[in-house]
């Protein structure tokens, strides 16, 4: 099954639930009591936050080829309200992603790019297992 032909929104949450299957992706306890970036008011609350974004980072990572801690930062970041100033683009935190990425490489599924650019890319075994979600 071709990933980007699916909905992303079902296509993330089938993802979510086969990562929580994985040993290597645990949620650290801290999850529930940190904020995902500096544009954000309250930390999240939905209990499978953690699952959700690795499942979102992973599809990125295939969707992207080679990417880096940096430009998923770009991506997951948002509007950040500053009272009477005008409101200005802010990037996410990078721990979130980093752990899920270093989980990613623990689980076999990412490895680190050996070519010029720098990141993360898929290994053989990470397309097959995004490959096989139904």
């Amino acid at each position: 099954m071709a990933v980007r032909t699916v909905n992303p929104q079902k296509y993330n949450s089938d993802l979510a639930e086969a990562i929580k299957k994985i040993p290597e992706f645990k949620k650290p306890e801290w999850i529930d009591f940190v904020k995902t970036g500096a544009d954000k008011v309250r930390p999240n609350v939905d209990p499978d936050f953690w699952y959700k974004r690795a499942a979102s980072i992973l599809r990125q990572v295939y969707i992207q080829g080679t990417v880096g801690v940096s430009r998923l930062r770009t991506k997951y970041g948002g509007r950040k309200d500053r009272g009477m100033k005008p409101a200005r683009f802010h990037k996410s935190g990078g721990k979130i992603i980093r752990l899920i990425l270093q989980q990613g490489e623990q689980a076999g599924l990412l490895e680190k790019s050996k070519s010029k650019k720098a990141g993360r890319m898929m290994t053989v075994k990470g397309k097959q297992f995004m490959e096989n979600i139904k």
